[in-house]
């Protein structure tokens, strides 16, 4: 097991490579336009950006944003998941609302939060809840769907009520489909914040740094900012998914063994 994970690492290593060494060959033989800098000097740029404590300070406003968005999201769209999957007659009165928000992209929300908000943080904030919100509710919503019921009849055969068994069987049983919409979540919590950045760079953040950059024609620390913003986001997911094993192990292997 450990070393065929050792060989993907590799592998997507050597695929990173590849696509940085096939980028500086374009720049080189003048694939892409003379404006566009190398990926070398866009690498050493981005090397550079750590050391700076301004960059430093616009990361810590995208992750601050983020995080807090994700942990409200999380708040809200869980109690609600196990109120829409438990109670029947509010889940067929909310599901086409769901349906209806779920597939507006929170990207075109950005002018009407930035109306509501003064400030671009709690813009930031409200749109990465928005955002995080579907996910975690519709896999709350599937991971109920999947709890045994005969689970749930024997503790209504004990005389728990509708709150202790949701609390003591479905929400257990759904905890590792919670787990999975968290960690998508998490993988586009940075899309949002950033985009919000860009427009709206009054409050700091990666896109606010993208756009200083830009403004001073500083094209390589412009594409060197979203290297980091990827980077970031591939630790996180890493993150998520190697913790989301750890503590469900027992799901995987009753899933593997029911395959």
């Amino acid at each position: 097991m450990i070393e065929h994970r050792l060989g993907r690492a590799a592998l997507g290593a050597l695929g990173i490579a590849a696509f940085v060494a096939l980028a500086e060959l374009a720049g080189r033989i003048g694939l892409v336009p003379d404006v566009v800098p190398h990926m070398s000097a866009v690498l050493a740029a981005a090397a550079e950006l750590p050391l700076e404590a301004q960059f430093r300070a616009d990361v810590l406003a995208t992750l601050a944003a983020c995080a807090s968005g994700l942990a409200i999201a999380v708040a809200v769209a869980v109690p609600a998941g196990l109120l829409l999957g438990t109670v029947p007659f509010v889940e067929r009165s909310v599901r086409p609302l769901v349906e209806f928000l779920r597939p507006i992209p929170s990207v075109s929300l950005i002018p009407v939060a930035m109306f509501l908000f003064a400030q671009s943080q709690d813009a930031k904030t409200a749109l990465v809840v928005y955002t995080c919100t579907w996910p975690v509710l519709i896999n709350t919503l599937y991971g109920l769907s999947d709890v045994d019921p005969l689970a749930k009849e024997t503790l209504r055969s004990f005389g728990f009520g509708p709150v202790a068994v949701a609390l003591r069987v479905s929400l257990p049983s759904a905890a590792p489909f919670i787990a999975t919409g968290i960690r998508i979540a998490v993988s586009v919590t940075l899309i949002v914040a950033v985009s919000v950045e860009l427009l709206a760079p009054g409050d700091g953040g990666i896109g606010a740094f993208q756009s200083l950059a830009g403004s001073a024609n500083r094209l390589d620390r412009m594409l060197a900012a979203p290297l980091w913003a990827g980077l970031i986001g591939l630790a996180a997911n890493l993150l998520f998914t190697v913790a989301e094993r750890r503590v469900f192990r027992w799901h995987r292997a009753r899933t593997e063994g029911a395959a």
